[in-house]
């Protein structure tokens, strides 16, 4: 067994968009607050599951004012915040792997920078260990987010994430 792998997981329901983006805002707040360090979010699920959405939240949570788009054309959509870095990364129409390569793929991950990833997969062997995976998946009429966490970091993200009260999000 590899120690070094702390598997934790969580789900929650998430009711509409604007869940979607609190959950989103709510992660930021546990990364400012608390964790103080960057992480890496691999994102997970069908087209429209909810992956940029969440993201947006996120983005927003750690002090982006300005419009959050999904990166699906230029791969990489950076936002420069007072103390932190956010990368949102949509890999979806990654032709080669190499391409990361080409564009200096890990320069984008230090202990500054959030880096959210959709269909990481595609990217296999060049990104960065993952701290925690969000599943996006709908359920009926609502979303349904599971987290699992790979490492203590993301272990101790999901536990302040259950501490939050974001079953009320609604």
């Amino acid at each position: 067994m590899n120690n070094n792998v702390i598997t934790y997981r969580c789900s929650f329901p998430l009711v509409d968009e604007q869940a979607t983006v609190t959950m989103g805002k709510t992660i930021a707040n546990i990364v400012k607050g608390e964790l103080n360090q960057g992480i890496v979010v691999y994102l997970n699920g069908d087209l429209g599951a909810g992956k940029t959405t969440i993201t947006r939240g996120f983005v927003q949570g750690m002090g982006h004012d300005g419009h959050v788009k999904s990166p699906t054309y230029t791969l990489v959509e950076p936002y420069d915040l007072a103390d932190w870095q956010v990368y949102h990364f949509d890999l979806y129409r990654l032709a080669d792997p190499e391409e990361l390569e080409f564009m200096g793929i890990r320069d984008y991950f230090n202990e500054n920078c959030c880096c959210f990833i959709e269909w990481p997969e595609k990217g296999n062997g060049l990104l960065a260990n993952a701290d925690i995976t969000i599943n996006m998946a709908y359920q009926g009429e609502q979303r349904v987010v599971e987290f699992q966490s790979h490492n203590i970091l993301g272990k101790n993200l999901l536990l302040a994430l259950e501490r939050s009260n974001i079953d009320t999000i609604e």
